[in-house]
């Protein structure tokens, strides 16, 4: 299975945010769109990702406020990728590796989507499923063989 897989049923909505935005403002987008992660996007190429926990910890560094803090100060400049190609076993690896809830998915330097390790546990669990169900099956249907005592003539 690959990223692809899951962005074809997840969807292509995606919310960005301008680096030089107000983290206030792209708190409250959040919250709004109920969502963890927003994209930052400046002149059409990631730049990095916003995701709840930069925003905890710049509040927590901020006394427990947000202030005038903008985006760019606190979001990760440096965030996990992968291709649409990527195989879910690697993205798995890569987001373990790296404590990572989200992941843009970048074709080239055109932004496909974002993935939560929510989606690829979900893809994941879908597929064991349907596997199980498949070997089930497949057992259920096994033809029977005939007792070979029974099948002999008897005398």
């Amino acid at each position: 299975m690959k990223v692809v897989d899951i962005l074809r049923v997840k969807g292509g909505t995606l919310f960005t945010v301008s680096p030089d935005e107000p983290l206030k403002a792209s708190l409250a987008v959040m919250a709004e769109r109920d969502i963890g992660s927003l994209v930052v996007m400046e002149h059409g190429d990631l730049v990095g990702m916003l995701t709840f926990r930069e925003a905890i910890q710049a509040v927590v560094k901020n006394g427990g406020e947000v202030g005038a803090t903008i985006v760019r100060t606190v979001m990760d400049d440096a965030p996990l990728t992968c291709t649409p190609e990527t195989e879910i076993d690697e993205v798995r690896r890569m987001m373990l590796g790296r404590h990572a809830r989200y992941m843009p998915v970048l074709n080239g330097r055109t932004l496909m989507g974002v993935i939560s390790f929510y989606d690829v546990a979900k893809a994941v669990v879908d597929s064991q499923d349907f596997e199980n169900r498949m070997l089930k099956a497949y057992i259920r249907d096994w033809p029977v063989e005939e007792n070979p005592a029974e099948a002999e003539p008897k005398l």
